[in-house]
């Protein structure tokens, strides 16, 4: 029988050198950007009780999550598939301030299934949320941020898909539709599949106004979808109108802000739909189907944790981006590193120490076998030249 106990599960990865280090580098730019932006890091635990995982977006990610049982005090807990209720949680039950709060995170998440464009179920999610904020501005400033995100990551040509769930949800509500009816409705919707959708409006008896509305959303995308929007949900109650206004108000901002950035509108694309409460967005880029960043707003998510704020945030996957950022370029060893002695001359150990500090590699060779420079990608050599330790460089780079 063969021994597979190297073997990893599905969608479960290993991540070694020196695509660790690239994804530590850009951990750390990622995190001092969105410090220079204002936002603290917060590091909610890898685990929690259940309950407190799906409450509010939570709900959204139960077949998502790991469950197990704590065998301290016999309750369930999860092993969290997104750090977004934990978050809420720490602004609601924690810190609890009265102005803008803005909050940054970085863990590992772990999904049942593979859902994300890196193919993992084990992302390492980075994101970023305000709290405290209602404003079409808090929107803006998501999309300003997720978009330096990824510029940093070296991603360039994004685009922006914009939406408000605010739209169908009003037009739900004005068509009397059962929860049930709803999300049967949302489901052909999110395929625009026309025939069904059509089937089903006739089926539950909705008004032929409202009805001929409904339809429209599964056009209602590109470019123009805002403009022609106006026309097409015209009959629509107050609250479609004021979700409409607020997504022309955020995609004014947003080219007032971020000039030239190709943004597309989908009234029919609701990300989230379950648990967000007004602009939704994502980021793509071309030549790849998914989205490599999502966001969106969810007023209120903190209210089972004790307090309501209007809340708006964003995520993505580092070692995602770090992929995709490459484009299946190979990652090569770094050979800028220096081979030293095995020597305890003060005088040695004061040079490694500096060469380190200057931000040099520096590896002592370990006594009882032959250390390869180019193998531990060394392309220069610490010797003592007449009573003086000094950089050599060795033949051919330590290649």
């Amino acid at each position: 029988m063969n021994d597979e106990r190297w073997l990893l599960p599905a969608g479960i990865e290993e991540v070694l050198p020196p695509e660790a280090a690239e994804i530590e580098t850009l951990r750390r730019r990622l995190l001092d950007l969105y410090q220079s932006w204002g936002y603290e890091l917060v590091i909610p635990p890898f685990i929690d009780y259940l309950e407190s995982l799906l409450t509010g977006t939570g709900h959204d990610l139960d077949l998502q999550t790991f469950k197990l049982t704590d065998q301290l005090s016999g309750r369930l807990l999860g092993v969290r598939a997104d750090m977004t209720p934990q978050v809420a949680r720490i602004d609601a039950h924690q810190l609890r301030r009265d102005v803008p709060t803005r909050l940054c995170y970085l863990g590992t998440v772990l999904h049942t299934r593979t859902d994300g464009f890196a193919g993992s179920r084990s992302p390492l999610q980075i994101g970023a949320e305000i709290y405290g904020h209602d404003g079409a501005e808090s929107d803006v400033e998501m999309l300003r941020l997720l978009v330096a995100t990824l510029q940093t990551a070296g991603i360039e040509s994004v685009s922006i898909d914009l939406g408000h769930v605010g739209i169908y949800r009003g037009l739900a509500r004005q068509a009397g539709l059962e929860r049930d009816d709803e999300m049967a409705l949302f489901e052909a919707l999110q395929r625009k599949a026309e025939a069904e959708i059509s089937e089903l409006i006739e089926t539950l008896g909705v008004t032929a106004q409202v009805g001929d509305m409904l339809l429209a959303l599964a056009e209602l995308n590109g470019e123009d979808a805002l403009d022609r929007a106006g026309a097409a949900l015209a009959a629509a109650d107050r609250p479609v109108h004021r979700a409409l206004e607020r997504l022309r108000r955020v995609a004014e901002e947003t080219e007032r802000w971020l000039p030239g950035l190709p943004v597309h509108f989908d009234l029919a694309e609701l990300r989230g739909y379950t648990y967000k409460t007004g602009v939704v967005f994502a980021a793509f880029v071309p030549g790849w189907g998914l989205e490599i960043g999502r966001g969106g707003r969810y007023d209120d998510i903190g209210r089972v944790f004790g307090r309501a704020r209007p809340a708006v945030g964003f995520s993505t996957d580092l070692k995602g981006l770090i992929a995709l950022a490459a484009d299946g370029d190979e990652v090569t060893l770094d050979v800028n590193g220096i081979l030293a002695p095995w020597d305890a001359d003060p005088a040695l150990q004061n040079e490694i120490a500096l060469l380190r500090a200057g931000g040099r590699r520096v590896i002592q060779r370990l006594p009882g076998g032959e250390d390869d420079a180019a193998a531990l990608g060394c392309s220069e050599i610490l010797d003592k030249v007449e009573g003086v330790w000094r950089l050599r460089a060795l033949p051919g780079g330590g290649r």
